[in-house]
């Protein structure tokens, strides 16, 4: 606990210097605590996002797949080549910040969209496969922002630990045994005056 000298004067300036930083200390302490808290729980909140859309995300592709194995049997790759818009999709992301930590929060899709003088898709196989093709990439998009979201958060928290670890362990500790050193002194010194006050006042009686 000694560790390097400390540059608190001594005293009751140092006294008070110390209370204030140990009030400081274990105050910041208790919030990072609380940010540490409510990091976790959105993390396991976005886990938990990312986990049900990743099991979305693979469901519609597996329907999608199946579809698609059987349109191109019905019509071959022509149709496949055929039924595919021009127009692409739109994904746009939603950014949310939680105790300073920016992370993705949202996200909104835009279905492409066939102009009337494009074909639609040959046979009724390859319109479910570009249904379940769509919502296999909604479910992708919405999985990828939850799981990003939780590792930044994640990260974030790991910091925030550390940081409370460091003032728990070693910097509260410190200040705890440098206030009680200085308390100690200063119980002496008081100690030592009023011995001289009374000796003082004994040799003046004689």
């Amino acid at each position: 606990m000694r560790g390097r000298p400390s540059r608190i004067p001594a005293g009751r300036a140092g006294r008070l210097r110390l209370r204030r930083s140990l009030a400081t200390a274990l105050r910041g302490a208790d919030l990072l605590e609380r940010k540490l808290r409510l990091l976790l729980d959105r993390e396991r909140v976005a886990r938990r996002a990312a986990q049900e859309a990743g099991e979305v995300w693979r469901q519609r592709l597996a329907e999608a797949d199946t579809w698609l194995v059987r349109g191109v049997l019905l019509g071959g790759e022509a149709a496949l080549a055929e039924a595919v818009p021009t127009d692409r999709a739109g994904v746009d992301i939603t950014w949310a910040a939680l105790m300073g930590v920016r992370h993705p929060a949202t996200v909104s899709w835009t279905d492409p969209v066939r102009s009337p003088e494009e074909p639609t898709p040959p046979n009724s196989a390859l319109a479910h496969a570009e249904t379940a093709y769509r919502a296999a990439v909604r479910a992708a998009a919405e999985h990828t922002v939850h799981r990003a979201a939780a590792d930044l958060l994640a990260a974030e928290a790991v910091r925030t630990r550390q940081r409370v670890r460091a003032l728990r362990r070693h910097w509260i500790p410190r200040l705890r045994y440098e206030l009680t050193a200085v308390e100690l002194a200063l119980e002496e010194g008081e100690h030592e005056e009023a011995v001289r006050r009374r000796w003082a006042a004994a040799r003046s009686a004689r």
